[in-house]
């Protein structure tokens, strides 16, 4: 079972936890930049996190043999923090980087004017730099705001079929399938979505757009859920190749439409992609 974690925030995490990724299936990962759990004072610290994002981490997980890639952006719940705004000026010159795969985390946490104004301006970056965008829908009225995030993907003019809308669950799966986005779920321990509802949405919607991560962070979560859930495909009666779309191809085709996704040097990656596989270089 090869396995490419869509969704997941390495530097809350252990070398340990690579270690047994790697023996788990892992062999593909995207970190998306996202809240580090205390409020940052300066754009300073930002730059410095963006940079051990296509540094630093690419280099621990190589050592295992998964190969990183990562999304940078401002996450909404720091686009409401007045000292955090000027990193909007920032992220063109990381956003043309090898290595960065999307525009994300953007979308909402509180659903504020202030994550608004800064979704919007995220979403024209993406479309801007010619690349995906992820998004994350609020953790807290969730139906409202999924409605609200697909309203606001709409108006920027992207194309949809360029984002994917993460977190869902049972009550916001068909907004985002109807809608042409991509269908992201966090699989994890207590909340979000757990292996075996994850495999009832796949047997009611089908695998077409449909990416499962672990999302795991600093909080608790597991970053080995993505396997559980593809074990769990085949005792529901899942194909191999199924869980093979799911989990991997998937998530290679949201992310390789960056230009920028090399699985080239993986050992099982798909022949056909392994050769084109880095469509367009940044600086």
């Amino acid at each position: 079972m090869r396995i490419f974690d869509p969704h997941i925030h390495m530097t809350s995490r252990t070398t340990d936890d690579y270690e047994r990724m790697a023996a788990a299936g892992v062999r593909a990962l995207v970190e998306p930049a996202f809240w580090l759990g205390q409020p940052r004072t300066s754009p300073d610290t930002f730059a410095d996190y963006f940079d051990s994002l296509l540094g630093w981490e690419p280099f621990r997980a190589g050592q295992f043999g998964i190969r990183h890639h990562a999304t940078i952006a401002l996450n909404p719940k720091e686009a409401n923090d007045p000292r955090c705004r000027p990193v909007l000026d920032l992220l063109p010159r990381y956003l043309e980087k090898d290595g960065v795969v999307a525009v994300g985390e953007i979308g909402y946490d509180s659903m504020t004017p202030a994550e608004d104004e800064v979704f919007a301006v995220q979403l024209a970056l993406a479309v801007a730099h010619d690349l995906p965008a992820l998004v994350h829908t609020p953790h807290r009225d969730k139906a409202r705001g999924t409605e609200r995030t697909l309203a606001v993907v709409t108006e920027s003019g992207i194309d949809p079929g360029r984002v994917a809308v993460d977190h869902l669950n049972e009550m916001t799966v068909e907004l985002v399938r109807d809608s042409g986005c991509w269908l992201g779920f966090s699989i994890y321990p207590d909340t979000k979505m757990s292996p075996d509802r994850m495999v009832e949405l796949l047997k009611r919607y089908g695998t077409e757009r449909m990416l499962v991560n672990s999302a795991a962070d600093w909080g608790r979560s597991d970053p080995l859920l993505t396997r559980a859930t593809g074990e769990a495909m085949l005792l529901a009666g899942f194909t191999a190749d199924d869980v093979d779309r799911v989990l991997w191809r998937n998530p290679v085709e949201f992310y390789g439409q960056s230009g920028r996704l090399d699985l080239s040097d993986l050992a099982d990656a798909d022949a056909t992609f392994a050769g084109n596989s880095i469509l367009r270089g940044g600086s």
